[in-house]
């Protein structure tokens, strides 16, 4: 009974997850023609679905690979990666003097 009880909970999960990434991916596809940040929605819908399906881990491989390729064609990769490391640094480059005030 109980491995009954696992295979549909399995099964529940993967509809879930389904139903869930389609749907943002869905919206996200919507976006490309209306506003809104299609290009980040996309891959979190595809982030989602690949957490139950090979071929959604696969395509956002693929995307992250041709979404880096773009962004050193444009100049922008070495900005970003510049930008992401500091993202999480607690110091401030540029400490305040009290003369400069708040």
């Amino acid at each position: 009974m109980m491995k009954l009880a696992d295979m549909t909970l399995r099964v529940a999960r993967r509809i879930v997850v389904t139903i869930v990434g389609a749907t943002v991916v869905l919206i996200g596809v919507i976006m490309l023609i209306t506003p809104g940040p299609a290009f980040v929605v996309i891959p979190i819908g595809l982030a989602i679905l690949g957490l139950e399906w090979a071929w959604a881990r696969r395509l956002l491989r693929k995307v992250k690979e041709q979404g880096g390729e773009a962004l050193q064609r444009v100049g922008l990769a070495d900005r970003l990666r510049t930008w992401w490391s500091g993202v999480g640094d607690k110091t401030d480059p540029s400490p305040r003097t009290p003369e400069q005030g708040d």
